[in-house]
C-alpha cells in the first residue's frame, strides 16, 4: 500500500550533485579504457543518463512530488544504468546513485522493488568476471545478488518502519498538542462560566432573601401595625367607656407583642410561631380564634381527611396564607362569615378560605386573577414555591374564595384530624 505522505520531507544537497559527479568519474574512466565505436556508445550512454536526471529531476523539482513520473524516471534511470553495467562492470560504481533515487522518490512498497532492482544490477557488476555458463559459476552469481538484494531490502524495510513510526509519534504529539489546547480552551471556558453561574447564584440567593424578607415583613409586621392602628382607632372612639378603652388598648399591646416576637424569627427565618408546639390544623384553629376575637365575625375551621406530616416550609406556605386571607378579609370583606378548610387528599393538601364578603373583580386587578397588591402576590410567591397553585374566585356582592393547593408529602399519615369551630 503506497504512503499517503509526500516522497521526501527534504531533498539534501548530496543527491543533487553525487550522481553528476559519479557519472562524469565514470565516463572519464571509460575514455581511458576504450575507444572507437564501443567508446562513443557508452559515451551516448552516459549523456542520455545525465540529460534524463537532468530533465526529469534536476529542473523540474515539482515532478519530484509525482509518484508516476518518479516512477517513470526510476525506471529508465535503472534499465540505462543496467546497460552499462552489462557493457562495463565499472558502471557498478553508479548504483549508489540509484539507491539514493530508491531511497527518495519511490513511494512504499514499490521503494523495495527499486532498491532490489538497484542490489541486482550491482550484484551484476561484482559478478562480471564470473562464469555463468557452469553450475558453480550461475550460484556464484546467485549468492552475489543475495548478498546484495537482501541486506538492501532489510535496510528499506527497516528505514521505512522507522519512519512510519516517526510520523505516528509526530501525529500523536500533535493530536496531544491539540488536546491540550483544547483542554485548556474548555477549562477556561469552564472557569468563566463557573464565574458567571456564581454571580447568578449570589443575584438570585440575594433576590429570594429580598423577596422573603418582604413577605414576612408583610405577614407580619404590616398586619400586625394594621390591626395596631384598627384597636387604637377604636380605643379613641371607646374614651368614653373606659372598659372598652382599656381592652382595645390590650388588644393592641398584645398585637404589637406578637408582631415584635414574629419579625424576630422572620429575621432568623424560623416557623411561624403557631407551628413550634401544634399541628398544622391546631394552629390554623389558634389564628382563626385570634383573629375572631380581634375582627368579630366567628371563624368555622375544618380539616378532613387524614392528616399527614408535611415539610417545615410548606406548612408554614400554608399557615401564611391563612393569615393573609383573613387579613384582606378583616381589611376590605365587610363580611358575617369567614370558613377555613384544610383537606388532606392523597397528592395534595388544599387550604380554602371562603368569606361572604362584598367580595371583587379579580380579572380588574392587575389584569390577572389575583394578581393585585402585594398580600396575593406574596401568597402565590409562597405556593408556587413549592409547586403549588394558588387560585382566587371572587364576585362583587357574593363574597371571595381562596385555594391554595401543595403536593403532598408520602409519608405514614397522623390519626384523622377533626373539625375546629
Amino acid at each position: 500500500m503506497s504512503s499517503p505522505t509526500p516522497l521526501v520531507k527534504g531533498w539534501p544537497p548530496v543527491i543533487a550533485v553525487v550522481p553528476y559527479a559519479l557519472l562524469a568519474v565514470l565516463a572519464a574512466f571509460t575514455v581511458t579504457m576504450k575507444e572507437g565505436g564501443s567508446l562513443l556508445v557508452d559515451l551516448a550512454l552516459c549523456a542520455l543518463t545525465a540529460a534524463w536526471m537532468l530533465w526529469l529531476f534536476t529542473l523540474h523539482p515539482a515532478w519530484r512530488e509525482r509518484p508516476r513520473v518518479m516512477a517513470l524516471f526510476f525506471t529508465v534511470l535503472i534499465v540505462i544504468t543496467a546497460v552499462l553495467v552489462v557493457r562495463d562492470s565499472w558502471f557498478g560504481c553508479f548504483t549508489p546513485a540509484a539507491y539514493l533515487y530508491a531511497f527518495k522518490v519511490l513511494r512504499w512498497p514499490w521503494r523495495l522493488a527499486g532498491v532490489a532492482a538497484v542490489a541486482v544490477v550491482a550484484g551484476t557488476a561484482q559478478a562480471s568476471g564470473t562464469d555463468m555458463t557452469t553450475l558453480s559459476g550461475l550460484a556464484t552469481y546467485l549468492a552475489i545478488l543475495a548478498v546484495n538484494v537482501i541486506p538492501m531490502c532489510a535496510f528499506a524495510w527497516f528505514a521505512w518502519r522507522s519512519a512510519q513510526q516517526s510520523d505516528e509519534r509526530r501525529k500523536a504529539m500533535e493530536e496531544l498538542s491539540e488536546a491540550n489546547r483544547r483542554l485548556e480552551a474548555t477549562l477556561a471556558e469552564n472557569a468563566g462560566l463557573h464565574q458567571r453561574l456564581l454571580a447568578q447564584a449570589r443575584e438570585a440567593g440575594v433576590m429570594e432573601e429580598r423577596q422573603r424578607m418582604a413577605r414576612e415583613i408583610h405577614d407580619t409586621l404590616a398586619q400586625g401595625l394594621t390591626g395596631i392602628i384598627t384597636q387604637l382607632q377604636a380605643a379613641e372612639q371607646a374614651g368614653a367607656d373606659p372598659a372598652g378603652w382599656r381592652r382595645h388598648v390590650a388588644a393592641a399591646t398584645g398585637l404589637a407583642r406578637e408582631s415584635l416576637s414574629e419579625a424576630r424569627r422572620s429575621v432568623h427565618a424560623l416557623r411561624p410561631e403557631p407551628l413550634e408546639t401544634a399541628r398544622l390544623s391546631d394552629a390554623l384553629a389558634d389564628v382563626a380564634a385570634r383573629w375572631a376575637a380581634l375582627h368579630g365575625p366567628a371563624v368555622q375551621v375544618t380539616t378532613t381527611g387524614t392528616a399527614r406530616p408535611m415539610p417545615p416550609e410548606a406548612e408554614s406556605a400554608l399557615l401564611r396564607t391563612a393569615q393573609e386571607a383573613l387579613a384582606n378579609v378583616a381589611r376590605h370583606a365587610g363580611a358575617s362569615r369567614v370558613g377555613v378548610t384544610l383537606s388532606y387528599m392523597e397528592r395534595e393538601v388544599a387550604l380554602d378560605v371562603r368569606d361572604d364578603g362584598r367580595g371583587f373583580d379579580p380579572t380588574g386587578i392587575a389584569g390577572t386573577v389575583g394578581g393585585g397588591g402585594f398580600g396575593l402576590v406574596a401568597m402565590r410567591q409562597r405556593i408556587e414555591a413549592l409547586s403549588g397553585t394558588l387560585q382566587v374566585e371572587s364576585e362583587p356582592g357574593i363574597g371571595t374564595a381562596i385555594s391554595a393547593c401543595i403536593p403532598a408529602a408520602r409519608q405514614a399519615p397522623l390519626q384523622p384530624a377533626g373539625a375546629h369551630a
